[in-house]
């Protein structure tokens, strides 16, 4: 029988508008498209809890698929809005179905807020484009979560904002220089969550739109001298989506195998479904 996932969108109607203007999809709907790559049996839901009046699955409903997953955004959780408040509730129901979760960047911080931990803006800026020098910790290096992950590796990562306080019941698993909750597992309610502060779903070119979408906020935070070097940047990553094997571009960028191989950057997820929603699937239909 076919694995059932939901993909929880993260943005508001506007804000998917402007992403499917630039790269012909929604966040949800591209994270979804990863999934079904990587677990071609796969049936995808996604559902939008950032929208005013959205028909939302309660615990008992979330009983019914084999994992969900959470994606980014571009709000900050501390605004609590009715928008982000909504998706902080559904984070509690996902917990207590006990339904296996993932959450990638935005993912981490609702799910760290609905276990009872804070998010702040990170004083340290803005973490753009990849996250460098991720290093697993102790538990990290024998979790599931990052099994196969080197020492230290670079991932997909936009952000400003980061875990302040974790979660009763969270453990910590890897951090790097910017912010120290990089991964994590929560328990929580009955429920357990794997997250991470990266985007393991990303593609060079959701990276790419990302920034463009970022205007001259990418200059003026110091990122590039000028506009003319962000163009050359989404340019050499426009070319390795279209040849991850282009060796000039990867070294000019600093990326090694973890970042152009896309399965091996995608290695949390291909692990998530194999170590959480396979056997949850397996454990529910013998029961």
């Amino acid at each position: 029988m076919s694995l059932r996932l939901l993909v929880v969108e993260g943005n508001t109607a506007a804000d998917r508008a402007r992403h499917a203007g630039a790269r012909g999809k929604t966040p949800s709907q591209a994270y979804a498209d990863v999934l079904k790559a990587i677990a071609p049996d796969a049936t995808v839901d996604i559902c939008m809890p950032a929208d005013p009046g959205a028909n939302l699955p309660d615990s008992g409903g979330l009983e019914g698929y084999d994992g969900v997953a959470l994606t980014g955004s571009s709000m900050h959780i501390y605004h609590m809005t009715p928008e982000i408040t909504q998706q902080i509730d559904l984070a509690r129901s996902i917990f207590a179905s006990g339904t296996p979760v993932f959450g990638s960047c935005w993912g981490l911080q609702i799910l760290t807020t609905a276990a009872g931990g804070t998010v702040r803006r990170n004083p340290k800026g803005r973490e753009m484009g990849y996250a460098r020098s991720i290093v697993p910790n102790e538990a990290g290096r024998r979790h599931a979560l990052l099994a196969g992950r080197p020492v230290a590796f670079d991932a997909p990562a936009v952000h400003l904002d980061e875990v302040e306080t974790m979660a009763p019941g969270t453990t910590l698993l890897a951090s790097n220089a910017m912010s120290e909750v990089q991964a994590v597992e929560i328990n929580h309610a009955g429920g357990t969550a794997w997250a991470v502060q990266y985007h393991p779903e990303f593609s060079f070119g959701e990276v790419a739109a990302i920034a463009g979408a970022l205007d001259g906020q990418l200059v003026s935070e110091g990122f590039f001298e000028n506009e003319q070097e962000v163009a050359r940047w989404r340019a050499d990553l426009a070319q390795l989506e279209a040849n991850p094997l282009d060796k000039p571009v990867a070294w000019r960028l600093g990326f090694d195998q973890e970042l152009t191989d896309k399965q091996l950057r995608e290695r949390e997820l291909h692990n998530w479904i194999a170590a959480m929603v396979r056997p949850t699937r397996s454990r529910r239909s013998r029961a």
